[in-house]
């Protein structure tokens, strides 16, 4: 199962990241779960400058911005 982590205080643009994440996912028949990070404590701690931002199992692959569904299908694939 892959733990798709969004990093961000739960603005419009986190909102969209998930989505986009989920939809990606779910277009390939991953097994995941959302995990959303707002503490910015945590998200410092992660690596992350700017939100919102993607990790997968713990490893930041997207950072201040929004990708969409197909670039994060890419990003996933290469994860396998």
């Amino acid at each position: 199962m892959k733990k798709l982590q969004i990093l961000g205080m739960g603005c419009k643009k986190c909102v969209l990241l998930s989505a986009h994440a989920e939809a990606a996912a779910k277009e390939l028949g991953i097994d995941y779960e959302i995990e959303k990070i707002t503490d910015i404590g945590k998200i410092t701690d992660m690596g992350v400058m700017m939100t919102p931002a993607l990790a997968i199992n713990d490893t930041v692959v997207l950072s201040g911005k929004t990708s969409s569904p197909e670039e994060i299908k890419m990003i996933l694939k290469n994860l396998q």
